[in-house]
């Protein structure tokens, strides 16, 4: 059996882990309406996927899993978009970030 001396190892290891990061991207096709907020540029929902999608005004995106369709509703009637995401989303759902779709 061959055997690789440690650095190989290490390599091999952060460049599977690359790889595995740029398989399990993401493209939006949530359709996301715009909010008033100071932090919050856009958010939308999928019945299908049980997924809220925020786009913020830096430009970032990112879907938050298995959540309520309640919660996007109580989201869009919040008088601080802001302050409901800190409050009710902000690391309560597990989240992966979105690349923008190039349509």
């Amino acid at each position: 059996m061959r055997r690789f001396p440690p650095i190989a190892l290490a390599i091999l290891f952060l460049l599977d882990g690359t790889l595995l990061a740029e398989r399990t991207e993401i493209v939006s096709r949530i359709k996301r309406v715009p909010v008033e907020s100071t932090a919050l540029a856009t958010v939308g929902y999928s019945k299908k996927l049980r997924a809220l999608e925020i786009e913020f005004r830096n430009g970032a995106i990112y879907r938050y899993l298995d959540v309520q369709r309640a919660t996007y509703e109580a989201l869009l009637q919040a008088p601080s978009k802001a302050r409901f995401y800190d409050q009710n989303i902000r690391h309560r759902y597990r989240s992966l970030h979105v690349r923008r779709n190039s349509e």
